[in-house]
């Protein structure tokens, strides 16, 4: 087995790691990453591939040739580019697997260039975060190839599921389900950075948890923090996909436009993660965050 990666991050990597030494002489892994074009990044991202085990490819088309399986995983905003750049270098009947996190029409575009180069376009969502989980995490497929699709990934050991035959439908349940989910991330950002410049947080919080037993929302709070300032960019990204969804869908994206602004502020500020307690609370994360906004100037005085 032939597999290439566009796009070699945390999800590439994850897979990679989970997968394990299942492959012989005869399998092989390959991929590009546009970071590897960057001076300042490329040094650090070949040393990803080479930890992994995989070779790296100077350019997109390389890095598919000969390949049955595409693994195509780069930002939001460049799934289409990523289908585009690679589609000459495709093997023909290759399955594609776009697991970036944008709305079904860009999906729908990706797919269209695919299929014009001869490959098979499988629509993937990734529905969980790909750690601890790794190859394992749980995937929804779509497309008239999700079948296919399916079996291929069963042979990896990972776990898909067919939404349907229609391309764009796992992108649909994934970015709609991101309204939620990242906008909990958001309203936390919001709720919490209010509470602690109000001196009220301890009694926020005690407000909540009385109306939601169990939900424990300073540590809830603080790891929706955590998300957002590891993630805060890429999740930005996708949220543009998910206002992009609704407006596909006839509605208003006033919220999911609100959680894009938050996400990338907090995504923004590059606060290392262990400049903060991994199993810090709400408050007490939100603190950190809150001077590393004021250094950045992305704090107005009290009134």
């Amino acid at each position: 087995m032939r597999i290439g990666f566009i796009g070699f991050g945390e999800a590439a990597g994850a897979f990679v790691a989970g997968w394990g030494p299942r492959f012989g002489p005869q399998d092989s892994l390959q991929g590009y990453d546009r970071k590897t074009d960057d001076p300042a990044q490329a040094a650090a991202k070949r040393a990803d591939f080479a930890r992994a085990g995989v070779t790296c490819r100077d350019s997109a088309p390389e890095a598919v040739a000969g390949a049955d399986l595409v693994f195509c995983l780069v930002t939001a905003d460049q799934a289409v580019e990523a289908a585009r750049a690679a589609a000459p270098g495709l093997a023909p009947g290759a399955l594609w697997f776009d697991g970036n996190s944008c709305s079904p029409g860009a999906k729908r575009r990706a797919a269209r260039l695919v299929e014009a180069a001869g490959g098979r376009y499988v629509d993937m969502a990734i529905m969980a975060p790909v750690h601890p989980a790794r190859h394992r995490v749980p995937i929804l497929l779509a497309g008239p190839a999700a079948a296919a699709g399916a079996e291929a990934l069963e042979r990896l050991d990972m776990r898909p599921r067919v939404a349907g035959e229609e391309v764009g439908r796992a992108s649909a349940i994934k970015m709609i389900r991101s309204v939620m989910v990242k906008g909990i991330e958001a309203l936390s950002a919001e709720c919490v950075m209010a509470a602690v410049r109000a001196g009220v947080a301890e009694e926020v919080l005690a407000s909540l948890d009385a109306s939601h037993p169990g939900a424990g929302w300073a540590q809830r709070t603080g790891y929706n923090l955590e998300r957002m300032q590891v993630h805060g960019l890429r999740r930005a990204a996708e949220m543009e996909e998910v206002a992009r969804t609704l407006r596909e869908l006839g509605l208003p994206a006033a919220m999911a436009e609100a959680t894009v602004t938050w996400q990338r502020l907090i995504g923004s500020l590059a606060l290392a993660p262990d400049g903060i307690a991994p199993d810090a609370t709400g408050p007490e994360r939100a603190r950190a965050l809150m001077a590393a906004m004021a250094r950045a100037g992305h704090l107005k005085a009290a009134e």
